[in-house]
């Protein structure tokens, strides 16, 4: 019977996992590799932001079934659900995911469970395999899978006991086991199927929504180029049964969307040409978004004798969250800044950050000249400005 569980990284996968589990009864070791965020965490109280997570850390802390740590220990089941960016050249880095196999493996044990949680290349899980048993590790006594998360960040606790999920053995035995775990904390389906094809499920369903992104993006530019308010095309376009277009953006942020395309354009190579040209689209979505808020700045100096103040609305990679990994506005507002201009940083989910200083949204749009709108937080609706407005992401529904 499972009664330990480990989880390796405490982010925004791994931290709601383990409140969710303990809240549930398991009694939950959270591995962290920063210091302050274990010790945020045994305090009950939590590092990211996400609806309901403070109250659900906090009641599994005081109950005793959630502890983090600095290290792992005996469990029945291991989580590891930790980063898995990219390298220069878009080159998969399975740094952590190598680092927190090798972490548990002094403790794992005859029919423990392992699980990878985080979203990675084909064939990661085999690695893993690999990577225990080269640390002494008897594999065929143990049973590993892939479980890719399936959340959307702000609904991520909603979804994580809601949405479907596929488990992916390295044998139909692993596969049935860790089916049977997660069915006593999901209420979706439990889709049992392979570990590759777990892994490139995944990899598929970011890869589909960054093709309809791509799509967007470039109607956008399109749009404006002929002179066509692209947020009235889609809504028209949107009227005909079979057709659903997504809104634009200045590009494509998350540590999902903008990240797993290239694990599949890095092992496909030129088998993967629509799905590398989508990731090609929305990069430049993002370059040409500074060069029309640059454009905006020119004409600006040019007739009023002044460099502008430019607030820049939004960090985060989508509205309403904190998340900025991989954030299309994060680079938009730093390259800006690195050439030189005035840069009035918004981003009402955040106190503060390393690169700018944060500054009130409403004092932004007060004292700036040009306000440029890249994400639609909740914060914004609704602002009365009269001066120039770049709008980016639908705010204001203009021809950008």
């Amino acid at each position: 019977m499972i009664k330990n569980v480990c989880v390796m990284g405490l982010g925004y996968i791994g931290l709601p996992t383990a409140a969710l589990l303990a809240n549930k009864g398991y009694k939950v070791r959270g591995v962290d590799v920063v210091q302050s965020t274990v010790d945020t965490i045994n305090q009950g109280k939590i590092h990211i932001v996400e609806p309901e997570l403070d109250v659900f850390v906090k009641g599994a802390v005081n109950s005793g079934n959630l502890r983090a740590s600095l290290e792992p220990n005996l469990a029945d089941v291991f989580i590891i659900a930790v980063p898995t960016p990219f390298c220069d050249g878009y080159v998969p880095d399975l740094n952590y995911v190598v680092s927190a196999s090798k972490s548990i493996a002094p403790f794992v044990r005859d029919e423990n469970i392992v699980i990878l949680e985080s979203t990675s290349p084909v064939g990661t899980t085999e690695k893993i395999g690999e990577i225990l048993k080269d640390s002494g590790v008897d594999i065929s006594k143990i049973y590993i899978a892939h479980c890719p998360e399936r959340v959307l960040p702000g609904k991520i606790l909603k979804e994580l006991v809601q949405n479907d999920r596929i488990v992916g053995g390295l044998n139909k035995e692993a596969a049935k086991k860790t089916a049977e775990f997660y069915k006593t904390f999901v209420a979706g389906e439990i889709l049992q199927t392979d570990a590759k094809t777990a892994e490139m499920a995944k990899l598929t369903e970011n890869s589909f929504r960054d093709v309809n992104i791509a799509f967007a993006n470039e109607l956008s530019v399109l749009c404006d180029k002929f002179g066509i308010n692209v947020w009235e095309l889609i809504s028209l376009a949107n009227r005909h049964p079979r057709v659903n277009i997504l809104n634009p953006g200045c590009g494509v942020g998350g540590h999902c969307i903008a990240v797993d395309p290239w694990f599949i354009v890095h092992a496909g190579g030129d088998d993967a040409k629509l799905i590398k040209t989508a990731r090609e689209v929305n990069s430049h979505k993002t370059q040409w978004t500074i060069e029309k808020i640059k454009n905006a700045a020119l004409k600006f100096e040019l007739k009023g004798g002044k460099k502008p103040k430019i607030a820049c609305m939004g960090l985060a990679f989508k509205p309403d969250i904190d998340d900025l990994r991989e954030s299309p506005a994060v680079f938009i507002t730093r390259e800006l800044k690195n050439q030189g201009f005035e840069i009035l940083a918004v981003e009402p989910n955040i106190k503060s950050h390393k690169d700018f200083e944060i500054i009130n949204y409403k004092k932004a749009v007060d004292i700036a000249d040009i306000v440029v709108f890249l994400v639609a937080h909740k914060e914004f609706n609704g602002l009365k400005i009269e001066k120039e407005v770049l709008d980016f992401c639908g705010m204001r529904n203009t021809n950008i």
